[in-house]
């Protein structure tokens, strides 16, 4: 592992070079050198939580069982709040080829729940942190995920139960479920993640409390939010930096941590930067 003040975090475990989101882009991480695993969770109609960016089956990645293919059209027919755990690790999501990420490595493989990631970054090594993403939409309630409150009881209790509270952050858009979050489980560490054009005062003031950390689109990071961040005590990982260039800048501008779907360019980076 790289020792430096920088937080590497591999976004959906390698999606770069793994297959998003699995078991083996997790471990390949790990053997990179991250710091950090980034990754997302839903919840399965066995209300165990699933890694997974999006609620359904997403027809970029994924195969339905008998390799019955899935289409933009049909996609959140596979919806995974409806499919338990034992239906959704019937559907691959590594064969697939993936034209944004060409250099993908192929191999089968399914969604895992979080206690099966766990159990397999724990072995490998048990002071890796995570940083996990709730995939809460308003107009999802009840129909791709639980209403939001139950969504963060569900995954913060899991997060308690699997011991990795203290090497874990929390992030979501979601302004009710940090609001939530905050008061109901204090000690879990919350990143507000941002997309909007809305001022850095504005998305704090909007949310009502400090956050841990401060996580935009890369493309929103500039010197004033950088001093702005320092001033308030709040670290600033931007997502999702894939080119080495934006890389150096965000570097060269002193944020704390980067997200990137390839780790082995930012490691590379690194080594010549510390």
């Amino acid at each position: 592992m790289i020792h430096n003040t920088l937080d590497i975090q591999g976004h959906r475990g390698c999606r770069g070079l793994y297959p998003e989101n699995t078991i083996p882009a997790f471990l390949h991480a790990m053997d990179l050198g991250v710091h950090t695993l980034e990754f997302d969770v839903v919840i399965s109609a066995d209300e165990k939580i699933i890694v997974s960016h999006d609620p359904y089956m997403s027809y970029d990645i994924s195969t339905a069982p008998n390799d019955v293919e899935i289409t933009k059209e049909t996609e959140k027919d596979h919806n995974i709040y409806k499919l338990s755990y034992d239906d959704i690790k019937n559907y691959d999501v590594g064969i697939k080829p993936f034209s944004r990420f060409p250099d993908q490595k192929k191999m089968a493989v399914h969604k895992p729940s979080l206690k099966d990631l766990i159990t397999a970054t724990e072995a490998k090594d048990p002071k890796i942190r995570y940083n996990i993403e709730i995939k809460r939409r308003p107009e999802n309630d009840g129909i791709f995920h639980p209403e939001y409150t139950h969504f963060a009881d569900l995954v913060i209790n899991e997060i308690d139960a699997l011991g990795i509270t203290n090497w874990t952050t929390v992030q979501c858009f979601d302004v009710p479920t940090l609001q939530y979050i905050h008061k109901t489980y204090p000690h879990i560490k919350l990143v507000y993640l941002i997309e909007n054009k809305d001022t850095p005062d504005q998305n704090l003031d909007k949310l009502g409390f400090k956050p841990d950390v401060y996580s935009p689109e890369y493309k929103l990071v500039d010197d004033e939010l950088v001093s702005l961040c320092n001033h308030k005590n709040i670290q600033l990982i931007p997502w999702t930096v894939n080119e080495v260039e934006d890389m150096k800048a965000l570097i060269n501008l002193k944020v704390d941590g980067i997200i990137t779907d390839y780790p082995d360019r930012l490691i590379e980076l690194c080594k010549r930067y510390f």
